[in-house]
């Protein structure tokens, strides 16, 4: 079948989800990719049963064909491919090169596409992708052999239409569109039906040939197996919907049965006659987005204002208490801000130890001292859903800045008791920030990010710097600089990177033994022995004295290189940040 044809004639039918409906007949198999070889009647049995019910393409059964034990990626590539066009013929059926995202390098991405090349595939899929990572390089590879072929990107989005890197469907989908190299893009798996139906409804802007592949429906376990409870009869109205919304390529994913496919073929067909079903009512439709009450209220950012205005900003760091006690926070974050602080900004659970919300107190800060705060917000401990419920919850308060970092791991010694969380990094959440600004979901933040001069591999964290300012980064605010190593560093990223905002990293070292423990047991800090042999024998007054002088003799050497200042608070002094700010602002 020439794809191009079929779809100027009307929609193209996909099959549905071989690896689920494998393992539901064989329960105790080996994985899917295996049978190609090992069990290829199965294999060609279950291609056979969707055609029967009604579909008019298949996919090869090679979704995950990597790291197979006992046989080489072209070995598998080669036998499923050959599978399927042998299923396929009789019934005058396309068959897709299929390929998920389970390939750990381009190079292997890259293999399996000129394996598949080389084996005559005419129709590629990429699906269940949760970003872009490698698709521009496999498409372009395709189309430079084989101009002709015809390629079909899809990826995974929950129902809130966010990938599990955190990046908007929407967006992902523009992209798609853009390349000259995709011929159709759209949707599959993680979502079911109605929820691909909403998140499609609501696209402003859609490819030129959409696809949407829903699941049967959502998981549940039931006698210890993974079982979709949706039905064929529901699925398939809401397929009829989707393709009266603009849906071109319609099928399958996780949970559909040929039965499934069956009753959409059917479902279809009544469409095409005009006769479609009644749709069952799932909710107000998705309109599209216009502004957001969240941005119509947005409010000033004063501090984002300051630094597009190319003036100097102060950010002051105070850790959140380890009880419910806030008063002396909040009396602290004052006499700070009546000192020339711009900004407040607050860790998110130092040390991976539990403390007040930094979220929730920036949400206070912002109410009761009427400033811009910037939380940190780490990717330890909250995943993909929690964190959008606390972007929801700033928006709401009117907090337009955060600070975003990976995150301390729980120390080894509690690990049996408190488990880490890591669903993700800084700049996929950095993106996913931006994504939800950009759907109007949340008013605009302004996300920085940490840089750490003190690196012995510079240029590797200048590498992820850039990575975050992709994602969205824009800015960044630094570890301390008291080296000669920390200030270089620092005037390169400052060179490198012009456009970013540098708040430069000032913590006042107030005794020897706290420069040793900085040494020695806080990653990211370097203390020079110079400096801490300046310590040796000094009294809490002198040593003060000396960590206001050094303090702002390091915050005037960065001035040139940075947008502002960040000065770390030891130990809740408040009284020794006043006093170099306010030798700051006498000269």
């Amino acid at each position: 079948m020439n794809v191009r044809e079929r779809l100027e004639r009307g929609l193209l039918l996909f099959d549905g989800a071989m690896g689920t409906y494998y393992h539901a007949q064989y329960p105790d198999a080996e994985r899917v990719e295996a049978a190609n070889r090992r069990h290829p009647e199965r294999i060609r049995a279950i291609h056979e049963a969707y055609l029967e019910a009604g579909a008019q393409a298949i996919k090869t059964n090679t979704f995950s064909p990597f790291d197979m034990e006992g046989e080489t990626l072209e070995q598998t590539l080669e036998a499923g491919y050959a599978l399927a066009c042998k299923a396929a013929e009789p019934y005058g059926a396309a068959v897709f090169a299929d390929l998920g995202p389970a390939a750990q390098t381009e190079e292997d991405l890259l293999r399996a596409v000129d394996c598949f090349l080389s084996l005559g595939a005419e129709n590629f899929l990429f699906e269940t992708f949760s970003d872009f990572s490698g698709l521009e390089q496999a498409t372009a590879r395709i189309k430079s052999k084989k101009p002709e072929a015809f390629v079909l990107v899809s990826f995974a989005a929950n129902p809130d239409g966010v990938t599990r890197h955190g990046l908007a469907a929407s967006a992902l989908l523009r992209q798609a569109a853009a390349c000259a190299e995709i011929d159709a893009a759209g949707l599959n798996c993680v979502s079911g039906p109605s929820h691909l139906l909403r998140l499609t409804e609501g696209l402003q802007e859609k490819p030129a040939i959409l696809s949407v592949m829903p699941n049967a429906g959502y998981p549940t376990i039931v006698r210890g197996r993974t079982v979709y409870e949706g039905t064929p009869a529901y699925f398939s109205g809401r397929m009829a919907e989707l393709a009266a919304a603009g849906a071109r390529i319609v099928g399958g994913c996780c949970g559909t049965t040929p039965e499934f496919i069956r009753h959409t073929r059917q479902a279809l067909d009544a469409l095409a006659l005009g006769k479609a079903p009644k749709p069952v009512p799932v909710g107000t439709k998705a309109a599209p987005r216009g502004l957001s009450a969240a941005r119509k209220e947005g409010g000033r950012n004063r501090l984002a204002e300051k630094l597009d205005a190319e003036q100097r900003v102060c950010a002051v760091e105070l850790d959140p208490p380890v009880d419910a006690d806030v008063s002396r926070f909040m009396e602290g974050a004052r006499r700070l801000v009546a000192a020339g602080a711009d900004t407040i900004t607050v860790a998110d659970c130092p040390i991976a130890r539990p403390r007040v919300d930094s979220c929730m107190l920036a949400a206070k800060l912002r109410r009761e001292l009427d400033i811009d705060p910037i939380p940190h917000m780490t990717c330890r401990d909250r995943n993909i859903n929690a964190t959008r419920a606390l972007l929801l919850g700033l928006s709401i308060e009117k907090v337009r800045n955060v600070l975003i970092v990976t995150g301390d791991p729980v120390p080894s010694a509690e690990r049996d008791e408190v488990k880490s969380v890591f669903s993700f990094h800084s700049a996929i959440l950095a993106g996913y920030i931006r994504s939800l600004g950009e759907e109007n979901v949340v008013a605009p933040f302004q996300v920085f990010g940490a840089l750490n001069v003190n690196a012995a591999n510079f240029d590797a964290e200048l590498k992820k710097a850039r990575c975050k300012r992709e994602a969205g980064v824009r800015g960044f605010l630094t570890q301390p600089a008291m080296s000669e190593r920390a200030f270089e560093n620092l005037a390169q990223a400052h060179q490198e990177m012009p456009d970013m905002k540098l708040l430069g990293g000032v913590i006042p070292v107030v005794s020897e033994r706290n420069a040793l423990f900085m040494n020695n047991e806080v990653a990211g800090i370097e203390v020079p022995e110079e400096i801490v042999r300046q310590y040796h024998g000094l009294e809490r007054d002198a040593a003060e004295d000396l960590a206001v002088e050094l303090s702002v003799g390091f915050a005037r050497r960065m001035e040139p290189l940075t947008a502002g200042w960040y000065f770390m608070t030891p130990f809740q002094r408040v009284s020794l940040i006043e006093r170099i700010l306010q030798a700051l602002q006498n000269g």
